[in-house]
């Protein structure tokens, strides 16, 4: 006996399109499909956004070691920042640059930059990141 008194017996056409959607995977698989792609998407460009800053950050402290290498070796601290936005590329001319070098020789000479890095994927907010790096060397001259 069916429980609670019930019994239903299903028809021949109701049947065959139970049956039907049961062996039609095809569809589920698209509308997962459909819904995971954008996560995926946006996991992505997150992935690639990281990268480029990273590249971003290391291009930053190598600018700042040429600024401090061109420092320690001149008095001109004119030199040191044009060595640091040379390093820097398209990059260089919104950088801000700091010089310090001391006239004793021996002493270290700093050198700071920092960039305002923009993030490119719009899906991402558009926000900006500020990156910053400073190096020293010892004064030769």
């Amino acid at each position: 006996t069916p429980p609670f008194g019930v019994h239903y017996t299903p028809s021949a056409s109701e049947m065959t399109f139970c049956i039907t959607v049961l062996k039609n995977d095809g569809n589920m698989s698209v509308v997962e499909f459909a819904l995971i792609l954008p996560l995926v998407l946006i996991l992505v460009l997150g992935l690639v956004e990281v990268a480029i800053v990273a590249r971003s950050e290391i291009q930053l402290i190598h600018a700042a070691r040429e600024g401090a290498r061109q420092a320690a070796v001149s008095p001109d601290t004119a030199q040191a920042s044009a060595a640091v936005r040379k390093a820097l590329g398209a990059a260089g001319p919104a950088a801000r640059i700091s010089v310090s070098r001391p006239a004793a020789i021996g002493q270290p000479a700093q050198v700071r930059v920092s960039v305002r890095h923009r993030i490119g994927a719009p899906i991402l907010g558009g926000f900006t990141v500020d990156l910053a790096a400073s190096a020293s060397m010892r004064t030769e001259r």
